[in-house]
Formats: C-alpha cells, sequence, structure tokens
C-alpha cells in the first residue's frame, strides 16, 4: 500500500556542548544517576491506572532534585562497540520532565523529537570524563512559536543546573 504524503524540509540550528572534564568516566557516571533518577514506571502505571490530574502526575513523577529531570532510558554501547575494535566506556540517556514536555507537546507534537533531550558521557582517559548535549532551545526556535521557545529555554535552565549539580560549570549559552 502506499500513502499520499506531503513533504516538508526544516533547516533547524543546533548547537552541541561538549564539557570535557576532570573527573573519572565511573563518578562522573555515578552522580549523573544520582542526578538524574531513572522514571518510576511502576508509580506512573499506578497515577494512571488511578486517573490522577496532571499536577498530581507530573509532581509525584519529576526528579528529587531542583533540576526536576528525570531518566527515561538508558543506553551502554560500550560492550558492543568493544567487539568492533573501540574500547571506550559510554552512556547514553534520555532525559527530561512531563510538564514541561507537554507545555510544547500542546503547540506541535513534533517537539517531542527534541524532548526529552539526549545526553552522552565517554571515557576521555586519564581521568577524564566528555559529557555531550545539545542545546535544546536551538532547534526548538525553529518552530516559529513562542511558547515552544520559552519551554527550549525552560529546558536549558534545568540542564545548566543539572550540570552545576554535577560539579560542572554552566555553559556560556545556558546562562539565559
Amino acid at each position: 500500500m502506499t500513502y499520499r504524503a506531503t513533504e516538508r524540509i526544516q533547516a533547524v540550528e543546533a548547537r552541541r556542548i561538549e564539557l570535557d572534564a576532570e573527573v573519572p568516566f565511573a563518578q562522573l557516571r555515578r552522580a549523573f544517576e544520582e542526578q538524574v533518577p531513572e522514571l518510576d514506571l511502576r508509580l506512573q502505571r499506578g497515577l494512571l491506572d488511578q486517573r490522577a490530574d496532571w499536577s498530581t502526575l507530573t509532581r509525584m513523577l519529576e526528579g528529587p532534585a531542583t533540576h526536576g529531570l528525570v531518566r527515561f532510558w538508558t543506553g551502554n554501547p560500550s560492550a558492543v562497540m568493544r567487539v568492533g575494535g573501540v574500547d571506550t566506556a559510554s552512556v547514553g540517556y534520555l532525559v527530561g520532565d512531563y510538564a514541561t514536555a507537554a507545555r510544547m507537546y500542546r503547540h506541535d507534537a513534533g517537539t517531542l523529537l527534541y524532548a526529552p533531550l539526549r545526553v552522552e558521557l565517554h571515557d576521555a582517559r586519564g581521568g577524564r570524563t566528555v559529557l555531550s548535549v545539545e542545546q535544546t532551545s536551538a532547534p526548538l526556535r525553529g518552530f516559529g512559536n513562542n511558547k515552544i521557545t520559552q519551554a527550549g529555554y525552560e529546558l536549558d535552565r534545568k540542564l545548566g543546573d543539572l550540570l552545576e549539580d554535577l560539579g560542572l560549570p554552566r555553559p556560556s549559552v545556558l546562562r539565559v
């Protein structure tokens, strides 16, 4: 079966932030996972089954730190990459919060391409770790909707708060 579709190509701005930190990979990973806990799927299911209201749902599912972020997914490609000949420890995460995502989603569901945001850590040897993430507000500005743009800036602030909570400097593009 073939479906008719209209094609739209949209150029978006991207700003990758890389922090080369003087901290061992295992230590930064442990700190990151403590600061950004895994989403409690059992709690989420229970709240949905109980038909919790939006305020209760978002409050109960946000992270405990000031940034309120949780991990929706964690991926560890290290073992597979090792088989491919690259022995560098790495881990990737999808990180976000429902409340900010919903503020964008109600205007354009396509914003979920950028939220949750993707964070990657890898061992840079010599007791250093690189943390990489894209500045969330950069591509979200391309939607041309002020409400989406403002939510993107809120995610920038939350990301900056998280980095400071990890003992890392707030990157200049996240000083909003």
